[in-house]
């Protein structure tokens, strides 16, 4: 093998590929990066048994080949080396020499023989999505899903394609956040809905892989038991989580007694500073009472208490209702639009939060009672 490249291209392909490298992995060879060169480019390949991310970089190849190299060591070392061509030339003994200007590193590989394949969804359905707006949805609900749960389901964001919708969920138990957006959707044919549950670790690295650009888009291919995401030079394919998802749409209300609406940045500032003291107390509590035109929000704990007075629009019944302030604040700090409303029905009910118009959005969260 015998190739040359940009270090800077090469570099963020590695950054790319490496997001699928274990912590713990369950074989050695899934350590490494798969490199191999072929024609003008190397490709390069990661996988933890159950996510590959595979990342393809110009090259010139003046001879052909494949090796396994350690991920996070090869990664390190293009990191250091100085701007431009860098060069790769391994011998017979899977030793690769590396060189860029004045440096000069060698790495023994190891035989890509016992390195996984990715596996190919190239010829299913393909639904196409901008990458910058998918990016933007998958930050604003991930951080709802489950860390551990013994349901595994919930340890996934929920993904439902139909005609005329994309809509993510993701939920824990004490919160629900849900993005959606509108656009015309070609599903495969005698399908009305596409559904899939894809790991909450994996939705994170797509939306890191995705680039900031309003033209650029995603494919993604589904089907029952995989998904394969292409972004530009970069191909993911995870496995996807079984079972069955919660059925959301029971738990959202339908109607509602009491409802405010406040300046988002204020209700967020107010939330995040009576939080510093309900982190003193046991229960990490901050309670909201709502009335007309005011919106009273207070913390207390051994060493003090907190009272934040907002100026609000109420419609309904006034209501006093409390919350554990992690859960709120994750919720109000996602939200973008100037102003947001609370639906509550009672002090035991689900709270819902969601914009003024529309329906790009919708988070829930659940009350703590208060005896």
């Amino acid at each position: 093998m015998k190739f040359e490249c940009s270090a800077q291209e090469l570099l963020h392909g590695l950054i790319n590929a490496t997001r699928a490298l274990s912590s713990r992995p369950a074989m050695p060879i899934l350590e490494g990066v798969l490199m191999h060169a072929e024609d003008d480019e190397v490709e390069l390949l990661c996988s933890d048994g159950s996510l590959s991310i595979k990342s393809r970089v110009p090259a010139s190849v003046s001879q052909m080949g494949d090796v396994v190299l350690p991920g996070k060591l090869l990664t390190e070392i293009v990191r250091k080396l100085p701007e431009g061509t860098v060069s790769f030339s391994m011998n017979d003994k899977m030793v690769v020499t590396i060189r860029c200007q004045q440096s000069r590193s060698t790495i023994t590989g190891a035989s890509p023989d016992e390195f996984p394949q990715m596996k190919d969804l190239i010829n299913t359905h393909a639904l196409h999505f901008p990458q910058k707006k998918l990016r933007d949805m998958i930050g604003k609900v991930t951080f709802a899903i489950a860390l551990q749960e013994s349901r595994q389901a919930l340890t996934g964001c929920l993904m439902e394609i139909t005609a005329d919708e994309l809509r993510l969920v993701g939920l824990d138990g004490f919160r629900l956040a849900m993005q959606r957006t509108h656009d015309n959707y070609v599903l495969p044919q005698g399908e009305e809905k596409v559904k899939a549950i894809v790991p909450g670790h994996v939705m994170n690295e797509i939306a890191h892989i995705m680039q900031d650009d309003e033209e650029a888009m995603a494919t993604f291919h589904i089907d029952r038991t995989h998904m394969m995401v292409v972004m530009g030079s970069t191909t993911l394919v995870t496995s996807l989580l079984a079972g069955e998802y919660i059925n959301y749409r029971q738990i959202l209300p339908t109607s509602w007694l009491t409802r405010v609406t406040v300046k988002r940045r204020e209700l967020q500032d107010a939330i995040e500073r009576a939080s510093l003291m309900a982190k003193e107390g046991k229960n990490n509590l901050i309670r909201m009472k709502a009335s007309q035109n005011n919106l009273r929000i207070t913390s207390m704990s051994e060493l003090g208490d907190v009272l934040e007075e907002l100026d609000a629009h109420l419609e309904g019944e006034d209501i006093e209702i409390a919350f554990n302030a992690r859960y709120i604040s994750d919720v109000i700090r996602n939200v973008d639009e100037e102003c947001c409303t609370l639906c509550m029905n009672t002090n035991v009910s689900p709270c819902v939060i969601s914009p003024m118009d529309g329906d790009s959005y919708l988070y829930l969260v659940l009350p703590v009672r208060v005896y």
